[in-house]
């Protein structure tokens, strides 16, 4: 049974990019959790239904709504429409969507940077101050980063660098700003996590796993309990925090 300071029963959620991996984990948590989950998605309508069916198989509430952040209309529309399914009240918002596209400095073309740059960081920025006018005071902002923002362990990873520094950097002045409100703001920063875009098979994965002390990959559902935790009353005192999840693999 879940611990009622973890319990997030009558809370409203928001996750954006929750149609698969660390994102649908957290959809389905939350929902697990009590919350009524809305989430977004930019391309798979299929994937995103098959969410919203796993949270009512357990008796939750997922809301599935179309929306790509690499356009900022489309971010501040997508919260819109979610409010709006959440009957008008916003408590907990995890700014989950996210692109990693690597090329060395030289290499990388124009608009993939700018892909980057769209979701990853002006994505983040738009959701979150639209999000703001309704998140209710006490509420909970998680932004899902990467190891990437304390390290980058090999060429090619500066764009994708940058932006996971930037969540990072606005985590941390949004703490400031909304601490008045009792909004806490954290950013959890996976390591290796499993995932369709981050198999944790094959040769690559193998030489990953070799560096990180606990020999293996995170599972989506790992970093969905540290995310579930933050959006609790249990974490009350945490905020401007970036904490890492990866196995040991930066310690």
């Amino acid at each position: 049974m879940t611990s009622h300071i973890l319990d997030l029963t009558g809370k409203t959620a928001l996750v954006t990019g929750g149609s698969r991996g660390i994102g649908a984990a957290c959809v389905s948590l939350l929902a697990e959790r009590g919350a009524t989950v809305a989430f977004t998605y930019a391309k798979s309508a299929e994937q995103a239904e098959e969410v919203v069916a796993r949270a009512a198989a357990f008796g939750g509430k997922a809301i599935a709504i179309s929306a790509d952040l690499a356009d900022p209309m489309k971010a501040v529309a997508g919260v819109e429409k979610a409010v709006d399914a959440l009957g008008g009240r916003l408590d907990i918002l995890v700014n989950n969507a996210g692109v990693a596209e690597h090329g060395s400095i030289g290499a990388l073309a124009n608009d993939t940077l700018e892909r980057q740059l769209d979701i990853n960081v002006r994505g983040v920025w738009y959701t979150t101050t639209t999000a703001v006018a309704v998140l209710a005071d006490g509420g909970r902002i998680i932004n899902i980063g990467s190891f990437f923002s304390e390290r980058v362990p090999f060429p090619g990873s500066s764009a994708y660098g940058m932006t996971k520094h930037a969540v990072a950097g606005m985590t941390k002045g949004w703490a400031r700003d909304l601490a008045a409100r009792k909004i806490t703001v954290n950013t959890v920063e996976p390591g290796p996590i499993a995932t369709d875009a981050n198999p944790e098979e094959g040769e690559r994965a193998k030489r990953i796993q070799a560096v990180v002390p606990l020999g293996r990959f995170g599972q989506p559902h790992e970093v969905a309990e540290l995310v579930a935790f933050l959006a609790s009353s249990a974490a009350g005192y945490i905020t401007g925090a970036n904490i890492l999840i990866d196995g040991g693999l930066l310690a």
